[in-house]
């Protein structure tokens, strides 16, 4: 035992006299990156992992549109102005993320004052009928009790934000009419014309909403007066129990 204990103080005298210091954690620093197994990294901060982990944990989950809200104020509204001249955008948003934080921090159909309209429309796209992605549309419309429409009007709008529609690319966005004694929810799109899209989509909006009433389609006006106020009805849609939302 003599010989192994004095073979091995001139390995460690050695080593100190190159300048290395002791050090009690065998992990290699520096030069003796070689030693490193293929594979293995070295982090000297801890935080830096912690932070490359929540960025990864934070990314956002795009949309395929950005959508925009908007909001017409009934207080703002006039028998002389022109309609829609108190329409004004609230936010725009492009990713799930956005959404639920601007969805969840914002009043819901049966906490709006009477006379509100809310509005959600594919961005650069005004809910207007004079906006030329909307001038040649219809819409189709469901029709609520009095604070009954918060659910549908959240199915709404993650089927359209969340491209549910076989013929999304048809949809312009979606509003929300609160009035006295009801509420309604109309959804529009850009070609009344096409007869096969418009009707997948009230078909597919129905069972959605899990919505059991008859919904009809009402062309643009200026698409009434070409084809002689024609419109589209669903009475042909199997019947489905109605969704009890809340209150």
């Amino acid at each position: 035992m003599g010989d192994t204990v004095v073979e091995e103080l001139p390995r460690s005298a050695t080593t100190e006299d190159q300048g290395s210091t002791h050090n009690p954690n065998p992990r290699p620093h520096g030069d003796d990156e070689e030693d490193l197994e293929e594979g293995e990294i070295v982090v000297d901060d801890a935080s830096a992992s912690l932070k490359q982990s929540a960025a990864i944990t934070h990314q956002p989950h795009p949309l395929e549109h950005s959508w925009t809200f908007w909001f017409d104020n009934p207080s703002a509204k006039s028998k002389q102005a022109a309609w829609g001249s108190s329409m004004r955008p609230i936010y725009t948003f492009s990713n799930v993320e956005e959404f639920w934080s601007i969805y969840n921090n914002i009043h819901h159909p049966s906490k709006l004052a009477v006379g509100a309209d809310f509005h959600c429309f594919k961005h650069k796209i005004e809910p207007k009928w004079e906006d030329p992605v909307c001038a040649n549309g219809g819409k189709w419309t469901v029709t609520f009790a009095k604070g009954k429409s918060d659910t549908c009007w959240l199915y709404t709008l993650l089927a359209m934000i969340g491209e549910q529609f076989d013929h999304g690319d048809e949809i312009c966005g979606a509003v929300i009419n609160v009035r006295a004694r009801q509420e309604k929810i109309a959804l529009w799109t850009k070609n009344a014309s096409n007869e096969a899209a418009q009707l997948s989509i009230g078909k597919q909006w129905k069972e959605f909403l899990d919505y059991s009433e008859s919904i009809g389609f009402i062309f643009h006006v200026r698409i009434l007066c070409l084809m002689h106020s024609r419109s589209i009805c669903l009475p042909f849609l199997v019947p489905i129990h109605q969704k009890q939302g809340p209150t």
